[in-house]
Formats: structure tokens, sequence, C-alpha cells
């Protein structure tokens, strides 16, 4: 049955097209010079979808729904399919990209420029990308091998080569065509193809043949032509099973060859005789899909049947073109329906089903070859053979088909590629003018071209020192700059070590740099520089820490390949991969050790939390010493050490992109002020390389803003145990700015009628704001919310009271105490809510111009039998000394006794921070005697009267009072607090009394 030839459809204006098919053979997807994708479900449909991706599109390539296409703008863009939407920008070229193409897998992309230079791109991460270097004129096309070892590339030149991917060096060449200027001048754009699945052979169209070089050995094993082909071969391309050759030419002949046979088995004329310039085998095997240089699409349809026809006077051909002997086990489970089970396998019936009467073939998209796949079926005797030659049509079912069963396809997660090493700070290294490091401090730019490998190195602030030229002639491809020093580091080679450089311009000698060679086979991955100190992660899993003027110091073997590491002070933070990660997600681990007097690891190898599917983009600190990176997906995360070196996301940089492809390159971070992320905006400007700008968040919430706040001021508890100066004005500004949050939320909680999110935002606030907020529920009639906040108030100053020694009652000044009136509002000898319930309000209603009052109880708070007391709201009155506007607190006595006694503390306990040493002392304090107690705090009051007569005197008042009786004490206490009780009885009614 001969090939249908289809009439052809008017799909794009008039130029250069391609076309391809997607993966299930149910689209036909082209491109053209009017910059638009077309995507159409068949020859008929006649309203294709189109999705504009620029001014001109010169190829596309589509796989695992990944549209990716070479347009005029010197990009190669990405796109869903079949939606079309704009996925971002896979990677850039000086001019336009020529041919890209997929890998067997889809997890790689290749693509040639006009600027001689190859790319290979993968997909998951595009700043991983491999340049080939070596073609003196535009690339005409290129072509994975489908193991994903070589890569072949024809160009304008006039050569075809073969490149090692991973080495990027250049395997073989062939001058095989016809040199040119430009692709447009070019007589044939030699689109080459590499035999699928056995990958044996490289089809190269030259001239009108086909030549066909055998893999590894790169010998010319054949030439595929015709008699009657009388132009040049334009593109080539191969049928899925690897058995079949395409190919169009300049003169719109198109040719379908039997590779093991040489023989042509089907030749068809373009209508109209236009220069065929795309071609693509649909997934089956029974279509070729075209396109000419006017823009139009055309079909070969029933290829299978008339090319098996041709080839043999067998009909079992047929399953020789789509190796059907892999196919035909998998066949018989799923047909059961059109075909019974109690014939033989080698009946001409079963032969009759195989092939439908249409001659189209049959539709078996989900049981064919998958590339991506190894097809066990496949492992013939015959493999060392360019084409599979079993008998199909034997009588006897082969092996294979028994052993189908065992040919199940994996469904599950796949394993993740783990993500490369980078310096934070760097644009990648295949570039030849890069940022091999942009942070607070400076900027370190190589060149490395035709007329100059240096580097420059620039300083925000010329203060620091001026600004740097150096010959790279070691090559070095990593660098880190801080106020100190510059730190280089080159790759080994095989005749020279991998080098560490280290330039420190602070040296007040005149050696001011130094350089260390690593062992053999031993390459410098990352590094970064602190305060007096500089580390390097190696690829033998080693970090090792060197002193600023060179000395080694520290060596210790990390956990797993590294990713990156920062430094910063004394801190340094270290990624790595902790193992493989699956579905998209990377496995890396984060280790933050600390190199001051007292070295220790703080965070221990935790998991380094980001978003889904994504891979880290930036690592590195604040401005104030907090660990801090951003991933891929925009979110920037900071490590909260309150909450037990927890990361907390602070920010999403994508919320300010306009475009999917949009991104924000993180320079550095500030936390006070807030807001001060600095990054490179996503659009081009005047001068890229002198526009940092904040990344602006939208207008918070109270609650985002509160915890915000809290967040971003962790760091002066952190710097104030580290020894630093901070800046207390700063501190006590942000705890200012937290309560008026908290006050703020409270009242909206007021009026939204939320009584129990009121205490909840209570209990973070200060006991001066929480008498504040009791003051509020009063005055908005919530007396049961008044009650809570008086009996949540009480509890803090008990804390207070027990974190902060007390003086005896004899000591306090503005104690008084109530006793319980009978109104109700408690019970006699109870220390429960109710009567603080009653004291916090009979002071706050007593005297609108008294101060504040603070709440507290008796330092026997735990006795039943003891009542509240009722202490000034204000800790203690303040002396208020005038000097610079600034108000002086005198020390407490508890106060001196810690200064003079925390040597001795320390010494017993040398591993204890700030907070724990404050907890010893006033263990130690509180064992003292009364008498020592008491002259450490007439010492602090700066009274000079003997302790001995102030002892005496107050035995003396003591016997006095013994000797009246309890009536008069009762009637010394009432009399003090008269006005409190008659306050109280005022409030009492007027809070109960609903009428």
């Amino acid at each position: 049955m001969p090939c249908e030839r289809k009439p052809m459809r008017y799909g794009h204006s008039e130029g250069h097209t391609d076309v391809c098919f997607d993966d299930a053979g149910k689209y036909i997807v082209t491109c053209g010079s009017d910059g638009d994708v077309r995507i159409w479900e068949s020859l008929d449909d006649d309203d294709p979808k189109s999705i504009n991706v620029g001014e001109k599109v010169y190829s596309l390539a589509l796989k695992n729904g990944k549209l990716v296409t070479a347009a005029s703008n010197n990009t190669v863009q990405i796109h869903t399919f079949p939606e079309g939407d704009p996925d971002g920008i896979l990677t850039r070229f000086t001019t336009n990209a020529t041919h890209i193409t997929y890998n067997r897998s889809g997890s790689r992309v290749a693509a040639g420029s006009s600027d001689f230079m190859v790319k290979v791109v993968e997909m998951y991460d595009s700043s991983q990308q491999k340049t080939l270097r070596g073609h003196t004129a535009p690339i005409l096309s290129v072509t994975f091998d489908p193991k994903d070892e070589f890569l072949a590339s024809a160009s304008c030149d006039g050569s075809v080569a073969v490149w090692k991917i991973e080495e990027q060096t250049q395997v073989t060449s062939w001058p095989l065509l016809q040199k040119s200027n430009d692709v447009i001048n070019a007589k044939s754009l030699c689109r080459l193809a590499w035999q699928p699945k056995a990958a044996k052979l490289l089809a190269v169209p030259v001239e009108t043949t086909v030549q066909l070089y055998q893999r590894d050995s790169w010998a010319q094993v054949g030439t595929l032509s015709d008699d009657l082909g009388t132009q040049a071969i334009n593109v080539v391309a191969w049928s899925p099973c690897g058995k079949f050759l395409a190919a169009g030419s300049i003169g719109g002949l198109l040719t379908v060859w039997d590779v093991e046979s040489k023989l042509c088995v089907e030749r068809q004329k373009h209508e109209k005789g236009y220069t065929v310039c795309g071609l693509a085998w649909h997934p089956s095997g029974g279509q070729i899909a075209y396109t000419d240089t006017e823009g139009c699409l055309g079909v070969l349809d029933g290829l299978s049947s008339s090319s098996s026809s041709s080839s043999t006077t067998t009909p079992a051909s047929y399953d020789d073109l789509f190796d059907d002997d892999d196919d035909r086990p998998m066949d018989e489970g799923i047909s059961e329906g059109a075909r019974s089970p109690a014939k033989n396998p080698g009946d001409e019936d079963d032969d009759d089903d195989l092939i439908p009467a249409t001659g189209r073939a049959r539709n078996r998209s989900a049981f064919l070859d998958d590339e991506n796949s190894l097809d066990t079926g496949s492992l013939k005797q015959g493999l060392d053979k360019f084409v599979d030659d079993d008998d199909a049509g034997s009588a006897i079912v082969p092996p294979a088909a028994v052993a189908a069963p065992l040919r199940p396809v994996y469904d599950g997660p796949m394993p993740t590629p783990p993500q490369k090493a980078f310096q934070p700070g760097s644009t990648p290294a295949h570039l030849m003018h890069r940022f091999m490091m942009w942070n607070s401090v400076g900027i370190v730019r190589g060149y490395n071209d035709d007329q100059d490998n240096a580097i420059d190195v620039e300083f925000h602030d010329t203060a620091v020192h001026h600004a740097m030229h150096l010959t790279n002639s070691l090559g070095h491809t990593v660098a880190d700059l801080s106020q100190e020093a510059v730190l280089l580091a080159c790759p080994g080679t095989d005749e020279l070590a991998s080098k560490l450089q280290c330039l420190h311009f602070s040296s007040w000698d005149t050696n001011k740099e130094w350089m260390v060679d690593l062992p053999k086979g031993e390459d410098v991955q990352a590094l970064c520089l602190g305060q007096g100190w500089a580390a390097a992660a190696t690829s033998a899993l080693i970090l090792r820490l060197f002193s600023i003027g060179g000395v080694q110091r520290e060596l210790f073997s990390l956990p797993g390949p590294v990713v990156c590491i920062a430094g910063h002070g004394e801190q340094l933070l270290v990624v790595y991969h902790r193992g493989t990660g699956f579905d998209g997600e990377q496995a890396l681990g984060v280790q933050l050790l600390q190199f001051g007097q007292k070295r220790r690891q703080v965070i221990h190898g935790e998991p380094l939390p980001l978003s889904r599917k994504s891979h880290l983009s930036w690592l590195g600190f604040t401005a104030e010493g907090t660990p801090c990176f951003i991933d891929s997906e925009g979110v920037v995360r900071l490590l909260n050490r309150s909450l037990g070196n927890m990361w907390t996301p602070v920010c999403n940089t994508r919320d300010n992109c306009k475009g999917k492809s949009d991104h924000y390159w993180m320079v550095g971070v500030h936390e006070n002020p807030q807001q001060g992320i600095f990054c490179i905006p996503p659009l081009p400007c005047d001068s890229t390389t002198d526009c940092p700008t904040h990344c602006l968040c939208p207008s918070l919430s109270f609650q985002e803003q509160y915890w915000r706040s809290v967040l971003l001021h962790n760091h002066y508890g952190f710097l104030s145990s580290s020894g630093y100066e901070i800046d207390e004005e700063g501190q006590s500004q942000a705890q200012k700015e937290q309560q008026e949050l908290l006050m703020k939320m409270f009242a909206l909680s007021c009026k939204l009628e939320r009584e129990f999110r009121s205490v909840e935002l209570a209990e973070l606030m200060t006991q001066n704001v929480v008498t504040l907020a009791i003051r509020y529920a009063s005055r908005s009639h919530r007396m049961a919310l008044a009650q809570r906040l008086s009996d949540l108030a009480l509890e803090k100053a008990n804390q207070l009271q027990g974190e902060e020694p007390q003086e005896e009652e004899e000591e306090e000044p503005l104690q008084y105490t109530r006793r319980n009136t009978g109104s109700g509002l408690g019970r006699s000898g109870s220390a429960g809510g109710q009567n603080r319930v009653t004291n916090v309000l009979d002071s706050m209603m007593s005297s609108s111009k008294k101060p504040t009052a603070l709440l507290s109880s008796s330092g026997s708070t735990g006795k039943l039998n003891k009542t509240p007391f009722l202490k000034p709201l204000a800790p203690r009155p303040k002396t208020k000394v005038q000097h610079n506007s600034v108000y002086v607190r005198h020390k407490s006595g508890f106060q001196l006794w810690l200064e003079d006694n925390r040597r001795i503390i320390l010494a017993d306990n040398p591993d204890l921070e700030e907070t724990d040493v404050i907890k010893e002392a006033i263990g130690r304090f509180r064992t003292l005697s009364a008498d020592d107690r008491l002259t450490w705090t007439e010492r602090a009051k700066g009274q000079s009267g003997d302790v001995a007569d102030m002892k005496k005197r107050k035995r003396g008042e003591e016997e006095s009072r013994g000797d009246k009786n309890g009536q008069s004490e009762a009637d010394e206490t009432s009399a003090k607090k008269k006005k409190p009780v008659d306050t109280s009885a005022k409030l009492s009614a007027f809070a109960f009394n609903k009428n």
C-alpha cells in the first residue's frame, strides 16, 4: 500500500520553520519566522492554538511537558505545554540561537548559536551549564547521543564535531560541509541525527547523501543515497525504532531508507517543490510531519505499511519496523477482547490483526519503547548489528515474550540530580565576563576572553582599600572578599594542584600574599572569609580552616559533598548534601560553627528547609550576623535563635517580580532597619552593576509586623551575649514598637469582642503594658477581661520577683496591705484572682494622677494566709540625674554583689551563659543571711550610717511595737489602707451595679 501524502496546510509566514511531535503523538507543534508556535491536534485542525514567543523562532523542542524555543531575542525560552505559559529563560547568547534539542531523558537541552558556541544546560537548574568552544563559525545543528555521553554539532566552518559532554572536550571532527559565513547562507542546514535506542550510528547529511558514522570508533560505515536525489539534503530524522531514516532535501524530495539494507523504501515529492526545513517522526512511527520554507505543514501517513511492503515480501516485516517482538506480549495482555487467547501467536489471522486495514499505525503510545526506560526485551543476540533483524513473523513465540512481565514501568519518585557546589554572590563560571563575588564589601569581577584573563576587585567604600587589578594566570574560578583580604581558588589540573591564594591587604607587614597547594586530586569547591580566618571546602569532603595570615588552624571532614559555605565574624555556615533527594527535592544539611574563644558547633547537621522542588540560590549572613539563605523559589529564610535555631521565612521576592522568568539576585540582608534585602532587580536598567535595590514588602498586618520585629531584633541578644557592643537605644526603641503593636492588636480584639485573644496578646506584653491593657478593658466596661488581666499581671510580678531578688518587706517603700472587705469580690485568706482584681482596680481608680502600679506579692507568695501586696507599676522610682539628656538609675544591692562575685561564679562554671550566670547569682545571693543582704542594700543606697546602729534601732522599734495590742496594730494597718478601701467600695459599686 503506497504512502499517503496529505495536502499541505498553511501555518506560518514565509521563512524558516521547524516541527516536532509531543511525547504521546497527540499534537503536532510548529514554529516559524512570524514568531508564533502553533499546536495542531491534527493536520485537519482548522484552529490551531497559537503562542507568540518572539519576533522570530528558529527552532523548538518538546519533552516532558516543557516546550523550549530559540527566539530572535538571543534567548532559549521555556513554555509549559500545552498551556503555553512562559516558564522562564533557560539560557542566553550574544546572538540568536540556531538549533536546540533535548537529550533522551529530557533533563538537558543543547543549543547552538551564531556566536560559535554550543551550550548544554540542565533543565532543573539553568545555572548548571557547559559550554563547548571550538567552532569558528555559526552552529548549524546539534544532537545528543542517546546515552548522554557525546554531543555532535555541525557548523558553518564546514566541520562536524563530536564532543565529550562532561569533559567539554572535542573527541573528533570531520571537514564534510561547504563553508559559509552565516546560517542563512549555508547550502544545507545539516540537521544531524543520532540513532535512537542502539545509539550506534550518527547520520550526517552531506550533499545529496547521508553518511553514517559508527559510535566510539567514529569511522564511516555506510552511505545512504538515492539516484533520483539531485539536490543537497537539508534535514534527517530517525524512526523511533532506529531502523529507518528519513531525509528532506532542498528540492522538496522526501526519502526513507531501510538502514540495514540501505534501500530506499519510500520516496515522495513536495507538491510545490519547496525546500524541506523541518522533519519529525510520529512516536508510533506511522507518520512523518514536515515543514517547508514557505511556512506550510505536511504529513506523510501510512508510511509503516508501505515501507514494510517495499522492503520485504512478507507482512511480518511490519513488526520488524516497530520492533514488535518487544511489544507483542504487552499487546496480547491488553487486546484480550479483540484477540482470542486460543489462537497461536504465529497464525496468519494474528498477523492480519496486527496490521490495521486502514494502513495507519496502531495507537500504542502506552506500550511503545520508551526512550527513558531500558527495554530488556530488545537486548537480543543481534545487538551487535546496526539494526535488529529478528523474524517477527515466526510461528514460535520468542523467549522474550515469556519474560515480558519483567519489564514494568517504574512510576515512583525519581532521584533528583544533586545540586552542584557554587559560590554565593557569583554568576556562572562559564561566562567570559562574570561576577566572582558581589557582597556588602565590594565586587570581584573576572574576565576570560581573547584580550585579557584578569580579575578586578572594587570596594564599595574606598576607605577600606583601593581597587585592585590582578592577572589571573592560575585560572581562579572562586573568590570571596572581606574587610581584611581577598581569597581566591583555582581547580587542579593534570599537571598542577588546586591552589588557595589569599591577598591579605590589611596586614601590617610587607608580605601581603600567601598561597597553599592542596593535595593531589583535592579541589577547592567553596570558600569564605571570616574575622581573622579563611575556610575552604574541597572535593575530598574536607573543610580546611586557616588563619588570615596563612596558618592552618582546623581540618575536619564534612558529612557530605559541599554545596556552599559562608562566613561572618566568628561564625561559619556550611551546607552540604545529606543524601539523595527524590521527586525534585534536594536533601541538604546545614552546620553552624563558632570559632571564638569557646569553639563550638551550634547547629549539628539539621536539614536545611527549602521550598518544594527548589534548590539553594544564596547563602550568607545578615549585616547583624544572623544566618540567612534564599532558594530558587525566592523565599528568604532567617535563623530564629529564640526558637531553638529554627528557620523562619521572612520574605518572598517572587511577590515583587512581574513575570515567571524574573528573579532577584541576592547581594545581602540587613535586619535593622527592616525591609533591608539588597539584591539586583530583575529588569534591566542603565547599569546593572550599580543598582542594588531594596526588596520592599507589601503592607503587613499588625501580627506580621510584630513577629517580624521580634525575629529581626533577636540579634541584639546574640550580639550582647557574644560580647559585642549594641545600640541600646535601638533595642529599646524596637521593644517599644513591639509593645505598641501588641496594644493595638489588644484594642482591636476588644472591639471585636475577642476577649480570649486579648488575654493571649496580654501574655506577650510587659508589666507596664499589661496595666495599660487592664485600664483599657475597665474603661471599655469589660470587667471579666480586666479580672483575668489582673491575674496575669500578678503572675508576671511573681515571675519578676523570682528572677530578681527583692529586699526584705521592711525595706519596700510604698507597700500597702488590704484586708478582705467582705464585698463579695473574694474570700478571706485566698490568694486567688478576685482579691487581686480588686487591688488592681482600686489602684487604677484611686487617682488618675498617680503613677501606674505594678502588682506583686510578699516574699511568701506560696502561702494562702498571705494577702497580696500592691507595688508601684514602675519597677522602682528612678532617680533622675540629668546627664546629656540621659536618666541614670542607681544600682541595687544585688547588682553590686554580682559585680564583685561574677569572677568567682564564672571560675566555678565557665560554660554558663549570661542568663545562667544571673540565675546562679540569684541563688547564691538568697543563701546569704539577712544581715549580709541588708549590708549590700545599704551600700547600694549610699547610706554611710553604721549597720549595727540600724539593727539596734530596728530591734527597738520591734519591741515597742510588740507592747501594743493586736487591735492597735489592726487600726494602724486600717488607717494606712483607708483610702484604697474607700475607693474599692466605690469601684465595686460602680462595676457591679447593673442599674
